[in-house]
């Protein structure tokens, strides 16, 4: 990725920031980890000099913070990181634009094929989601939840394991 794609990144993932909390690019940066985390994974994924800083960066924010997010893993514009504490997420994970994403929140793989999720999708806190699992879009999934399975678009999941209790009307 170059630099220019990641700022933009970087402003998508502000705009969604200043929808859910009102602030400038400076107060979001240091009042808010999800932010300042998504600045340093998305900065870290550029080749060069400022990748390789970043990454130095990545890594502290890591150890602070207890978010494992790797800097290869495909995320798109809008990215939200609600309450940044207790969030590993595979690097092969491959995320829709306009995500959020809550505490505890796991997604991983024993087998190297983890999720795929779609756009303007809801997870809660104290979420498993849990090998190749597709994940629509506009899907909302309840706090503690363990998806094993794929869930359609437009579905509210709950429960362990997940099961569809509702799908949502869309325009």
């Amino acid at each position: 990725m170059n630099l220019t794609e990641a700022l933009g990144l970087i402003k998508e993932d502000l705009a969604k920031h200043r929808m859910l909390i009102d602030g400038s690019l400076f107060k979001l940066y240091y009042m808010e980890r999800g932010f300042r985390y998504c600045v340093w994974m998305r900065l870290s994924s550029v080749s060069g000099v400022i990748g390789i800083f970043s990454k130095f960066i990545l890594h502290h924010l890591q150890s602070k913070f207890g978010i494992q997010i790797h800097s290869s893993s495909k995320i798109g514009g809008g990215f939200y990181i609600g309450h940044g504490v207790g969030i590993v997420i595979h690097p092969r994970t491959i995320i829709g634009k306009n995500v959020n994403v809550s505490q505890f929140l796991t997604i991983g793989s024993n087998h190297n094929t983890p999720a795929v999720i779609g756009d303007n999708v809801y997870i809660g806190p104290g979420v498993c989601i849990v090998e190749d699992v597709h994940i629509g879009n506009n899907v909302t999934i309840g706090a503690g939840s363990v998806v094993t399975h794929d869930v359609p678009d437009y579905a509210v999941v709950v429960g362990v394991p997940a099961k569809v209790i509702r799908i949502k009307e869309h325009k």
